[in-house]
């Protein structure tokens, strides 16, 4: 019998997620391991650890789990609203930490800044999300929006919802960005049109479209870099 079906209380100390953690750092547990001590506790007939175990298997890994619902998590044997939540606030914790550094007075100076700025909240949605970052005239961030949620595959925005917030913003310059569920991050002809319908828009304006930007499963595409601005 594996320690992963036997109880908590069953298992030798050492070999308690808990124990382990204290002893050997967050880094040397399993992924289910560290999702046990966010649960807690397990149910009547499964321990932590076996019910970490089925949650990740269920739900197809940490690349589906990050993406659940409430609703969703809940249907898993097991879960209830507690445990949901305490699934849920690890993982908005996770992706508030991944992005504080960024975020504290972001400058962009480059296609790779913005990926490392926007990945982790981008890249796991199932629809194409069209996001703005607002710079003023040294390319530090003064705010991002999301402007636009689009379908499984289609992001669709006008230029006129972008610009008027730039304008409420005092933004000297803008970058565009969204993101491609297939985790591809090559660009669609209308991501091609719309590029070039905002960069039009904003000569005429007085706010430089700095780049367009899709990201995709670890991976992106700079339309400036590909010579469509």
């Amino acid at each position: 019998m594996e320690a992963a079906d036997l109880m908590i209380r069953e298992v030798p100390n050492e070999d308690r997620p808990r124990e382990r953690m204290l002893k050997y750092g967050p880094e040397a547990l399993s992924n289910a391991e560290l999702l046990a001590i966010l649960l807690r506790t397990g149910t009547v007939s499964e321990s932590a650890i076996r019910l970490a175990g089925r949650i990740l298997s269920e739900s197809g890994g940490l690349y589906s789990l990050v993406d659940m619902s409430r609703d969703q998590l809940i249907q898993i044997k097991g879960i209830g609203d507690a445990k949901a939540l305490q699934i849920l606030a690890g993982i908005e914790l996770g992706r508030r930490l991944a992005k504080t550094a960024m975020n504290e007075r972001a400058t962009i100076r480059s296609p790779k800044d913005v990926f490392a700025l926007l990945s982790e909240d981008l890249r796991f949605l199932q629809k194409e999300h069209f996001v703005c970052l607002f710079l003023n005239t040294k390319n530090h961030v003064l705010a991002q929006e999301t402007l636009s949620i689009g379908s499984l595959n289609a992001s669709i925005v006008h230029p006129r919802e972008v610009f008027r917030a730039a304008i409420k913003r005092s933004s000297a310059s803008i970058i565009c960005v969204h993101n491609h569920p297939s985790g591809d991050p090559t660009p669609s002809p209308e991501d091609v049109q719309l590029t070039e319908r905002l960069t039009q828009a904003g000569l005429i304006i007085g706010i430089e479209v700095l780049d367009h930007i899709i990201i995709g499963d670890q991976k992106f595409i700079s339309l400036k870099e590909q010579g469509y601005m």
